[in-house]
């Protein structure tokens, strides 16, 4: 598949605020981006705004606050979604089409149970939940992340193992938790963990490296098939050099650092 012909559904609902900067990094690689409407994909809209998932290649859940975040950050979207178009998003996850999730998508992707989906596409309940910061505050800061990842996440494909890159965090809940008291060790012995926050040296993270106190700094993971991610920190956001914090410190034009998760998965996609 070449890139012009790549359909992206950037997904949102009321209080999504990030779906330009999702869509403008798609476009970047040259793939076609819609912002689409929760409606428009369970048919509460007029006749010719409607949209079909399965006309999509890539599903993005971008960041913001959708909901306003109520009960718990992403529950409502997600509980949106699996009532009026669970089955759809589970045959697109099962037909091997990347799904990305960042910060509130990420949130979601958790509620809905597409991650960390131990034991099948979609649980029924989820497995885990991205909890208050340790601080008890929204954090918006520099982080830098490692690619842990062992080869299964598509998204990371393209990028270097043990790589650190520079990428922007800006969340209230972002600490992965989870009841089950082999839940890292799951992650870590399926490959599933993705990024982790490090310090600048690529050494373990501590505060405020790590903004949220999530244990083993896990800042993104991916679902056993490797084609769901879910990641707290903004790649959307730092494509080129010139949006990085440092950029003034011999700015150049080079590519920023969230460009390699995209380029990911634009490789992935030539496969198809």
């Amino acid at each position: 598949m070449k890139p012009e012909d790549v359909n992206v559904c950037v997904i949102r609902i009321e209080g999504t605020n990030c779906e330009d900067e999702m869509a403008g990094a798609f476009e970047m690689m040259g793939a076609k981006a819609e912002k689409v409407h929760l409606k428009q994909l369970i048919g509460q809209v007029p006749a010719g705004l409607g949209r079909s998932l399965e006309d999509y290649d890539v599903l993005a859940f971008p960041g913001g606050f959708s909901a306003g975040d109520y009960v718990r950050a992403g529950a409502i979207f997600a509980a949106r979604i699996k009532a009026g178009l669970g089955s759809e998003v589970k045959r697109f996850v099962e037909s091997g089409k990347p799904v990305l999730g960042v910060c509130n998508g990420f949130q979601i992707l958790v509620e809905l149970g597409l991650l960390p989906a131990f034991d099948e596409v979609m649980s029924d309940r989820p497995q885990a939940a991205l909890y208050t910061n340790d601080s008890g505050r929204f954090e918006c800061r520099p982080t830098v992340l490692r690619n842990d990842s062992r080869g299964k996440c598509v998204f990371a494909s393209a990028i270097p193992k043990k790589a650190l890159l520079a990428i922007p965090s800006a969340h209230a809940e972002g600490k992965l938790m989870s009841a089950d008291p082999d839940f890292v060790s799951k992650l870590e012995d399926n490959d599933q963990v993705v990024f982790r926050y490090v310090r600048p040296d690529g050494s373990d993270a501590d505060y405020p490296w790590n903004p949220n106190g999530s244990p083993s700094d896990i800042a993104g993971i991916c679902n056993p098939a490797g084609n769901v991610l879910g990641m707290m920190p903004h790649p959307e956001r730092v494509m080129t050099r010139f949006t990085h914090a440092d950029w003034t410190r011999g700015y150049s034009l080079e590519e920023g650092d969230g460009k390699a998760v995209f380029d990911s998965v634009m490789q992935y996609l030539e496969k198809f």
